[in-house]
């Protein structure tokens, strides 16, 4: 076998790093929509029990936001899907370039800083 061949592991390897970033990307969606919801629901709550919420309203942009990132985490996953096979068709390879490492955590740690101060709010 020459290194030009594809190897059949390798492009199945390749499917399933397609299929985890797609799972990522509904996850991101699926939390954004349950934020945004949450901020509805909310309102709904203080105007039939009058309570004494914080009125941040962050939940709404911040979900808008979430949803947005999973559907750049899922263009992403297919453009990396692409350029890992169209690498492996000419028998060589793709790494993730360091940027992109950066920043998917910078935007997982936003995330999670953001849901953490909203949290907070609510002491």
């Amino acid at each position: 076998m020459n290194s030009s061949e594809i190897r059949a592991t390798d492009v199945l390897a390749n499917e399933r790093t397609l299929l985890a970033y797609m799972r990522t990307a509904l996850a991101f969606v699926a939390f954004g929509f349950v934020v945004a919801r949450f901020a509805l629901f909310e309102r709904e709550l203080t105007v039939v029990t009058h309570p004494a919420f914080p009125h941040a309203h962050a939940s709404t942009p911040f979900g808008i936001a979430t949803a947005l990132a999973g559907a750049a985490v899922g263009v992403y996953g297919a453009l990396r899907y692409i350029i890992t096979d169209t690498a492996l068709r000419r028998g060589r390879t793709s790494a993730m370039p360091p940027w992109a490492a950066g920043v998917v955590g910078g935007v997982t740690a936003a995330i999670g800083i953001l849901v953490a101060v909203d949290l907070s709010a609510f002491r």
